[in-house]
């Protein structure tokens, strides 16, 4: 076993191109580190419908230029096999490490295979790569990021000509061309060739993103802004700029890009502590809001002042929000959001007259949804600009929300008033969630098992009417490894993660409230049925 392993790591360290990680596994090899390599070479890092992510190392279990070559090349002879041949691929990439160095290697894959590619001029968000796509008559699009994830990991998200990422059955038959790649050495990389693209597709992103803001409507709300050690600052400055908001104070802290992201955790605006810095500048400058980028910047959390203190928004609260001030805009087409996420959605879409779509999980499904004018996932992801971003964009996302907040300050109200008028007008949608990261996949395998085996019956007191596999599929939904149910006032989904090793549960209590009186004691109800479903859950999945 160990002559084959050593066999296995020898050929890949022969053809690694990059001397860091060609170092790294010199080392390994040298110092006979039998289990490190196990992990290591132990498969590949597989490519599915987000792509590839995963931690930086030597290794087909790791991010690194290797595996970027190969999945570049998988990507065109998929590309080839379509009669793409000699369309354009544009590529774009965060600032993290080895950021720069795999959007190089998959530009010079593309020209070897016949490909016209062009790299975006800099690190930049990523709806600017999802928009030059379409902008610029690209047969598919590629992203190196890994969004919020640890420092520590990178990755690549693969998006077609029509501007939104890769669904089933691409990812399989991408997949199945990059495991066809026998040699490094079989794959052309010129050394020059392709084309780096000047600011005129971010310039005209820039132009694009006015296009979210009514005509007239007022620009006085006062943010503090957060990039989250990311990519978004600059283009989030021009695009206030544009607009005429008042110039958002930054958190100094967290202003430039830095791929160790320093002062946070993680770097999600959803983890906690990742907001403190922020939390504390808005209490030094009083501003309106604060708004927030993950780091490539197409996620965007809002928090707001809410009795004594600031409090971050949910993303189904903020979902909720776009969606109210949209219908009040008298914005025409279908609203959607996919199944996680509140469903208070569909009673706004509902009383507005507006058709309405639950998707699967991911912008992915979001964005393919016909005739789509607005479309929101309960992890931070708004997409307001479909025609120009079929993704999630928090740039555009954050101007919408501050000419909200800006409407709302001339009428003497703020974001919390609107939310307590949606949940008198709607019901009260408390949403929560029950999050569990784990270092052993099989945990989260066996925890959906039993509650396949063994599904609740009633959580929180209340009665499950409805269980739902959704690995069968429904009459809307294709099939995904989840489940769903419907309780009596509530609902319940659990499903893994497709980008982090996490078992994730979607709570909603929906507590009807007659008037603004009513809410402090729905609020309580909501709370309490919110706790109880999160421990009878965790008892019948054994997490």
């Amino acid at each position: 076993m160990h002559d084959e392993l050593l066999t296995r790591a020898n050929a890949w360290l022969a053809e690694d191109p990059d001397p860091e990680t060609r170092d790294e596994l010199a080392k390994l090899i040298e110092a006979g580190d039998v289990a490190e390599l196990e992990e290591r070479f132990s498969g590949t890092l597989q490519f599915g419908t987000a792509g590839l992510r995963g931690e930086l190392g030597a290794g087909p279990m790791r991010m690194n230029r290797s595996v970027v070559i190969r999945a570049a090349a998988g990507l065109a002879a998929y590309l080839n096999a379509k009669g793409e041949r000699g369309g354009l691929v544009v590529i774009g990439y965060d600032a993290r490490h080895k950021s720069a160095d795999f959007a190089r290697d998959t530009a010079a894959v593309m020209t070897g295979a016949g490909f016209r590619a062009a790299v975006l001029p800099r690190p930049l968000p990523t709806p600017v790569l999802a928009y030059a796509i379409r902008h610029l008559g690209a047969v598919a699009g590629v992203e190196v990021t890994a969004s919020h994830n640890p420092p520590r990991d990178n990755g690549y998200k693969v998006y077609l000509g029509d501007g939104s990422q890769i669904v089933p059955p691409a990812d399989a038959e991408i997949a199945a061309e990059i495991d066809a790649i026998v040699s490094l050495d079989d794959v052309p990389r010129p050394e020059a060739g392709w084309e780096t693209l000047d600011d005129s597709v971010l310039d005209s992103y820039l132009a694009r993103t006015d296009a979210v803001l009514a005509t007239g409507s007022p620009r006085t709300a006062r943010t503090v802004y957060t990039a989250m050690h990311g990519v978004g600052r600059d283009v989030l400055l021009a695009a206030f700029a544009r607009a005429g908001f008042p110039e958002p104070v930054l958190v100094a802290e967290q202003a430039e890009p830095d791929p160790d992201f320093p002062t946070v955790a993680f770097p999600n605006p959803e983890e906690p502590g990742a907001m403190d810095l922020a939390f504390a500048q808005a209490r030094a400058t009083d501003p309106d809001l604060i708004i927030a980028n993950d780091p490539d910047a197409d996620r965007c959390a809002v928090a707001v002042k809410d009795g004594g203190d600031w409090r971050m928004l949910r993303g189904d609260e903020v979902g909720a929000l776009l969606a109210a001030h949209l219908v009040r805009r008298g914005a025409q087409g279908t609203f959607a959001e996919s199944i996680v996420s509140s469903s208070l959605l569909g009673r706004i879409a509902e009383k507005a007259g507006l058709p309405y779509e639950e998707t699967l999980t991911g912008f992915k499904w979001i964005a393919r949804v016909e005739g789509l004018r607005y479309g929101y996932e309960e992890a931070l992801g708004y997409c307001v600009d479909p025609d120009g971003v079929r993704d999630k964009d928090g740039i555009t996302a954050a101007l919408l929300i501050t000419e909200l907040a800006s409407e709302l300050k001339e009428e003497g109200r703020t974001l919390p008033d609107l939310l307590d008028d949606l949940a008198v007008e709607h019901g009260l949608h408390a949403t929560d969630q029950l999050s569990v990261r784990v270092e052993d996949l099989s945990v989260i395998a066996r925890a959906m098992q039993q509650l396949r085996e063994q599904p609740p019956t009633e959580l929180a007191g209340l009665a499950v009417t409805r269980a739902e596999d959704l690995t069968r599929g429904t009459d809307k939904l294709p099939p995904t490894d989840g489940l769903r149910y419907t309780l009596d006032g509530a609902r319940v989904i659990v499903r893994p993660s497709g980008t982090e090793p996490k078992l994730k549960c979607y709570l909603e209590v929906v507590v009807p409230v007659a008037t603004h009186a009513d809410l402090p004691a729905a609020h309580a109800t909501a709370g309490g049925l919110l706790a109880a479903i999160k421990r009878d859950l965790s008892a019948a999945a054994g997490i």
